[in-house]
């Protein structure tokens, strides 16, 4: 294992910050994995699974197991890990930007184009190279202004040449979902399978340049532009895994979600051994333009009616706002049937507030997808 350390812009003198990064397998070898966890800082099952995988990755490498390099950042967000205010963890967004931290990644792909006008052959391994290789001095030629800059400049710089880049994440109240592209899907689905995602979104552009969308985003760009003439093979698939609820940080959940990273690292190749057979998909993948936000007009206590994991109805009753001045209870009801597969952890509701996630089949919803 090698260990690096990788230093972020301070904002100010004695403010320095660090972005560490592990490591493992063989090196200067085909193929290359990342993983991080917790870019919402908040969000820390993902980050007990990191823990877990550095053990198992270490004792991997010392049995000569690794066919591929892996690389494992658990601690993926310093900046946002330290903003507690009044004991109340506020890691999602910056709060001298009030961006979130994982929105507004550099989206180069009209740059890295540009750069290779005139170099693609119809060699796709050479192109795949050629890509890499000016992605890689894109980003090195990115001069950050802020930490937060700084701090997302690191983490591309860390992934943009894996073969496979896995952000791990979760929600609030949920069963453990993921997102990924339909173009990707085929090559995900063995993961979806082996964490037992209740669902799985999908979208080739959420139109939030998320962290696994800048690398997913840049390859299919380039396709675009010139697919028709080159072939541009997909240097780069991206997910992003919801490892359930916040407070889901234990180890006999942590355990299981490491075996199955492993399992499908096996799967993949980049860990030498058998995989085993896959489980059922619980339910099948959906357009991420078919999720419903299901809203309250109006404020109050929140009593939810239905949990995570529940097939709805359309018109099924969700949750009830209950004012306790005037006695008035407002149901809230879907309006499309799908999987509830998140719901809010807050039990006081502002008017407008989104307040669960409902997975329908049909896409009817477009432009900016994701939450805020």
């Amino acid at each position: 294992m090698r260990h690096e350390i990788h230093d972020l812009l301070a904002p100010l003198p004695g403010t320095a910050r660090q972005v560490h990064s592990f490591h493992f397998g063989p090196p200067q070898v085909a193929g290359k994995v990342y993983i991080q966890s917790s870019l919402h800082a908040d969000e820390l099952p993902g980050m007990l699974v990191a823990w877990h995988l550095k053990q198992h990755l270490a004792e991997l490498e010392a049995a000569g197991r690794l066919r591929q390099e892996i690389v494992l950042v658990p601690v993926a967000n310093p900046v946002g890990l330290e903003q507690v205010l009044m004991d109340v963890p506020l890691g999602r967004y910056q709060l001298e930007s009030g961006q979130n931290f994982n929105r507004g990644f550099a989206d180069l792909g009209e740059q890295v184009g540009d750069a290779i006008e005139g170099l693609l052959n119809a060699d796709p391994e050479h192109n795949l190279e050629l890509i890499r290789r000016h992605l890689i001095d894109a980003l090195a030629r990115q001069r950050p202004q802020t930490q937060l800059q700084s701090l997302q400049l690191t983490l591309q710089r860390l992934a943009c040449d894996a073969d496979m880049v896995l952000d791990l994440h979760c929600d609030f109240e949920a069963v453990a979902h993921l997102y990924t592209t339909p173009e990707a899907w085929p090559r995900v689905e063995p993961l979806a399978r082996y964490l037992g995602a209740e669902a799985c979104l999908l979208a080739t552009d959420s139109a939030a340049w998320s962290f696994d969308e800048c690398f997913s985003l840049l390859w299919w760009q380039l396709q675009q532009r010139f697919g028709e003439r080159f072939a541009i093979p997909t240097g780069s698939f991206a997910v992003t895994v919801e490892l359930r609820g916040q407070g889901d940080v234990n180890h006999g959940l942590a355990s299981l979600d490491c075996q199955a990273l492993i399992d499908y690292l096996t799967r993949l190749g980049a860990i030498d051994g058998e995989a085993p057979p896959l489980p059922e998909l619980p339910f099948p993948a959906t357009p991420l333009a078919g999720v419903e936000p299901v809203a309250t007009p109006v404020g109050g206590l929140l009593v939810f009616n239905a949990l995570p994991g529940e097939y709805l109805e359309a018109g099924q009753l969700v949750a009830e706002i209950i004012d306790p001045i005037h006695d008035r209870v407002t149901p809230i009801h879907c309006n499309n049937a799908g999987l509830m597969y998140a719901r809010s952890l807050r039990r006081m509701a502002t008017a407008g507030m989104v307040i669960a996630h409902v997975a329908g089949r049909e896409a009817y919803r477009s432009g900016y997808l994701l939450s805020p």
